[in-house]
């Protein structure tokens, strides 16, 4: 009698130890919440460009650009942990000036840039809260708002280029985190303009680089 008393308050205890742990299991699989695929940036972007082009027909002509620094904001989507595709929006503008033999023209005009930039990018998953990656990609840079200085008239043509970037994300959250960004845009599109009554063409040489830093966050 008291073997069978034994067993069944053995048996009673092993059940309810199966319970609390089946119990601990399923409050565990109900707190695991999935990130979610969609991040936004938003970075102080400082544009750096090469100072080289030429105006046709002219031996030893140079462009030379002004330097800016602006907003910039991205939109990224994770299709894994380690691949996304980011999407770069900002704009600025460039003083555009004549250099070598024609340095006299000084501030030949100027014209905004919107270089919108799709990257397609590797993020390195291995080293904890920092998270390093690197990406390539296109952008379809539009020039507008374009204004004359010493030329008469200016019209830099839209085009497209290549793109690659290297960066990291530190994370402080779930949610939040601190970024620092460099892409170099491989940008040389042709221009048209008329100085002194002359028509020209030519190509301006931008290549930028765009050296950014600032806030995550992940949804």
């Amino acid at each position: 009698m008291t073997l069978g008393i034994a067993l069944v308050v053995t048996g009673q205890h092993q059940a309810a130890a199966a319970d609390v742990q089946s119990a601990d299991l399923t409050h565990g699989t109900a707190d695991v919440v999935e990130p979610s695929p969609w991040q936004v940036r938003l970075r102080a972007l400082g544009v750096i460009t090469d100072d080289k082009g030429y105006v046709d027909g002219i031996p030893g002509s140079g462009l030379s650009y002004s330097n800016t620094a602006i907003p910039e904001l991205d939109l990224s989507y994770y299709f894994t942990d380690n691949l996304a595709a980011e999407l770069i929006l900002g704009t600025t503008y460039a003083n555009i000036y004549g250099s070598g033999t024609i340095s006299d023209l000084g501030k030949i005009g100027k014209t905004w840039v919107l270089p919108p930039t799709l990257t397609l990018q590797y993020h390195f998953t291995n080293f904890g809260a920092f998270k390093p990656y690197v990406g390539a990609g296109a952008n379809y840079t539009i020039f507008y708002n374009q204004n004359t200085g010493s030329a008469d008239s200016l019209d830099v043509k839209n085009a497209f280029g290549a793109a690659v970037q290297v960066g990291f994300d530190y994370t402080l959250d779930r949610h939040w985190g601190v970024n620092f960004d460099v892409k170099k845009l491989f940008l040389k599109p042709k221009f048209e303009t008329a100085i002194g009554g002359t028509n020209f063409t030519g190509k301006a040489k931008l290549n930028p680089w765009l050296i950014g830093t600032g806030i995550t966050y992940r949804f």
